[in-house]
């Protein structure tokens, strides 16, 4: 593991500065003054000029600058938290809160390797042993009959052979469930949505990593919960953090990503997880424990579900580890919502798809599941060894077996002048706005090191960004100005 060092516990609590704000209110004939101060407010996030997470004026001293009332002021700030452009925080203040905007779309491009050397979107690698086993299994199930798998519509949770062999797949992962606790999902998105569906209202406050997957900021803005993000370390979330946001009360539940998180790509130890599973347990906090990654790892480490099953739900899916386009997954819930979260799954998506969930199924029981497992971590090694050997020193925070890399920005760079300068050299990268949840993540750029970039295209793509990065920035920024 490679990451910068990290403020002393001391500093977990510690609170930024408000930000400078003073707009300007344009209201309109018959408009009230907080729908005009609301309207400037979003209209200021969406536009960049208040970013996310910075720390917004006190109610009192807005007020006191704009020549408002109080009432006024909190009345818009209200308004713009239930839209979810802030989140409010008892004894720290109100900040911007993220969001998944279309920026984040263009951030990570989808184009093929023939437009631009695509190092923004994380996925597992695709060679020609991928591409054989995927004829292989199409072939075969061609040739048999296909009545278990493509005719029925129930059960919702799943076939039960996919959930019993699901069973088999899980206790690799160190997760020991009854297949009545394992739903079939279609991939590990689905799964996070319907854990936190069974278990969150609008408004509750659920706790991650201050820099988390770019899917459970867009989940906060869909199912209106309050995302907090907390300070981590090489393992993750600092316990002493996860504490301290517990003891603050109202928190409903804590997703993390304990294994090659994305972006930073770090892993939380066996006493890392015991701890968190101990304070979740003791303030009856509920963890969704997002392992899509977990399968790279030969580590045995325990399963914070495991240690708590009553609040404990798991996660993991075959799109990162096996193959990209298989977009199955398996979702762990507590027994008493197992019903539930069945329930939600109807509603959903009626059930996971039968024909993926066949050809996971195959795969497990003849080995070439764990064999395209291997082949991922082999591979993953190797271009991790190519970005270290070409990036250096500008690798803030990797693993070995992560599909990605945290770059620091050189500090006579910002992050979006790099991005855009970079995508210019048709390289794409994301920076970190997409991945901001909470203070103290100090800004970067993400790499990813999979699809089905060649070795020499990843070279020629990873060399571009050293030298970009080597080099000084323009003095007048122009953008895509011909």
């Amino acid at each position: 593991m490679r990451r910068e060092a990290n403020p002393p516990i001391r500093d977990i609590l510690t609170v930024a500065k408000p930000v400078v704000w003073r707009p300007v209110l344009a209201k309109q004939k018959g408009e009230t003054k907080h729908a005009a101060l609301t309207e400037r407010l979003i209209a200021d996030i969406e536009a960049g000029v208040l970013k996310p997470m910075d720390r917004l004026p006190t109610h009192r001293d807005l007020a006191r600058d704009l020549g408002l009332s109080v009432q006024t002021v909190s009345l818009s700030y209200k308004e713009a938290e239930r839209l979810g452009y802030l989140s409010g925080e008892i004894g720290r203040g109100t900040f911007v809160k993220a969001r998944v905007t279309d920026r984040a779309g263009r951030m990570m491009l989808d184009h093929s390797a023939n437009e631009v050397l695509d190092l923004s979107i994380i996925r597992g690698v695709y060679l020609d042993a991928h591409e054989s086993a995927s004829r292989d299994v199409l072939r075969e199930l061609s040739d048999s009959d296909n009545a278990e798998f493509m005719r029925p519509c129930r059960p919702i949770a799943g076939l039960d052979r996919h959930r019993e062999t699901a069973r088999t797949w899980l206790r690799t992962l160190n997760v020991d469930a009854n297949a009545e606790r394992i739903l079939v999902t279609n991939g590990a998105a689905h799964g996070i949505f319907l854990a936190l569906s069974c278990i969150i209202r609008s408004g509750d406050v659920v706790l991650c990593e201050n820099l988390t997957d770019h899917g459970i900021i867009g989940l906060s803005n869909v199912l209106g919960f309050s995302l907090k993000g907390l300070l981590t370390d090489d393992e993750g979330i600092v316990p002493d953090a996860l504490s301290a946001a517990c003891a603050a009360g109202g928190v409903r539940a804590l997703v993390l990503i304990p294994t090659l998180n994305n972006p930073t790509g770090h892993v939380a130890g066996a006493e890392r997880r015991r701890e968190i599973a101990a304070i979740a347990e003791r303030y009856g906090v509920f963890v969704v424990e997002d392992e899509v990654y977990r399968p790279m790892i030969e580590e045995d480490l325990p399963s914070i579900t495991d240690m708590i099953p009553d609040l404990g739900f798991f996660v993991t899916s075959f799109t990162k580890a096996v193959l990209t386009g298989l977009r199955v997954g398996y979702l762990v819930v507590p027994r008493a919502y197992s019903i539930r979260a069945a329930s939600i799954l109807r509603v959903t998506s009626w059930s996971g798809t039968y024909l993926s969930g066949e050809i996971a199924t195959r795969w497990i029981e003849n080995g070439v599941a764990q064999r395209l497992v291997g082949i991922q971590r082999v591979e993953a090694r190797k271009r991790q060894k190519v970005a270290m050997d070409i990036l250096g020193g500008h690798v803030a925070s990797s693993h070995p077996l992560s599909l990605c890399a945290w770059l620091r920005v050189p500090p006579h760079w910002t992050e979006e002048s790099l991005v855009r300068s970079l995508a210019n050299q048709n390289v794409a990268v994301t920076p970190s706005e997409p991945f901001i949840a909470g203070p103290g993540h100090g800004g970067g750029i993400r790499i990813c090191l999979g699809g089905r970039l060649n070795d020499a295209s990843l070279v020629k793509a990873l060399t571009t960004v050293r030298q970009a990065f080597e080099q000084l920035p323009p003095v007048y920024d122009i953008g895509s100005i011909g």
